[in-house]
């Protein structure tokens, strides 16, 4: 009987943290993305003089990028700054998915400059936690 209880416990514990591990280690999908996209902006100035307004259509017109990340759990918009003298990626847990319980980090964001931000669910700053 104690073993059984020795054992509830430990699972009770061992749960909550794998689950807190799994959705950190899923933030790299949305990491690696915005990385992915920023690169891709830079190769678009360097081409085309600008950069590009749109993720999905294919060059000159876009960069060529889906607007989900590979698994489906975080979607990109982008944003045009400065006049379309910079930009700004970000990409939001969406719904439906095992991210969208992250509050910790609900969205990331990377923009022209290579500043990486993130929110938590109540908007409040967060990006040093969640770009490690």
């Amino acid at each position: 009987m104690i073993a059984i209880v020795v054992a509830a416990i430990l699972v009770s514990i061992a749960i909550p943290s794998y689950s807190g591990y799994v959705q950190r280690a899923r933030r790299a999908e949305a990491t690696s993305a915005l990385l992915r996209a920023q690169a891709a902006q830079e190769r678009f100035f360097v081409q085309f003089g600008q950069y590009a307004t749109a993720l999905t259509p294919a060059p000159p017109a876009g960069l060529g990028l889906p607007t989900l990340t590979e698994a489906g759990l975080y979607g990109l918009t982008l944003a045009i700054t400065e006049g379309g003298a910079g930009f700004r990626i970000t990409a939001t847990a969406q719904a439906g998915t095992p991210q969208a319980a992250d509050s910790r980090c609900a969205s990331f964001t990377i923009d022209h400059n290579g500043l990486r931000g993130a929110r938590d669910a109540a908007d409040a700053d967060s990006a040093r936690d969640c770009w490690r």
